[in-house]
């Protein structure tokens, strides 16, 4: 499967998920102006299949409503900024980014967390100073766990009824 067909993969799965497919949104006349973005952007070039796709394989680290709305939300912006340097007085471009940027008006901004889940990896944890601030923070941590059980239960006792082992 190529780059092009995981693109299109990709506005599938988000169409779909986000019940844009059966309402206002022609996935065939869509993939026809894909097909023009295609050949404007040279997308059949050898070099678009070196190291696998960039967008459907983050799609299936990602397995919960939520989750995929924060990581979709991010994928249709960077479509988006990817469209703002095109020639716009194409309608085919016109027509996608409309699109995308109705399909985005329905997610939520996902930049805010995304911006803290960097911030988190960034901590230096050898840092005293901040070894400090997450041992004044771990009980508060932990009370915040406690506090939502019922969602980890509830998952796990659905999965263990579905299970006929």
């Amino acid at each position: 499967m190529t780059c092009q067909t995981f693109r299109v993969f990709v506005l599938s799965v988000i169409m779909i998920y986000f019940g844009h497919f059966g309402n206002s949104l022609d996935l065939a006349e869509l993939q026809d102006d894909i097909d023009r973005l295609k050949a404007d952007f040279n997308s059949s070039h050898s070099d678009v299949a070196d190291g696998g796709p960039i967008f459907t394989d983050k799609l299936m680290n990602w397995t919960e409503r939520n989750e995929k709305r924060i990581i979709l939300s991010q994928i249709i912006s960077m479509y988006l900024k990817l469209l703002e340097n095109t020639d716009k007085s194409k309608t085919y471009v016109r027509h996608i980014s409309e699109e995308l940027y109705s399909l985005s008006s329905s997610l939520p901004d996902g930049s805010k967390k995304m911006k803290d889940l960097m911030e988190l990896a960034n901590f230096q944890m050898t840092d005293l100073k901040i070894q400090r601030k997450a041992v004044h923070e771990l009980f508060s941590v932990l009370q915040r766990l406690v506090e939502t059980p019922t969602a980890f239960k509830r998952k796990r006792s659905q999965s263990q009824r579905r299970c006929k082992c």
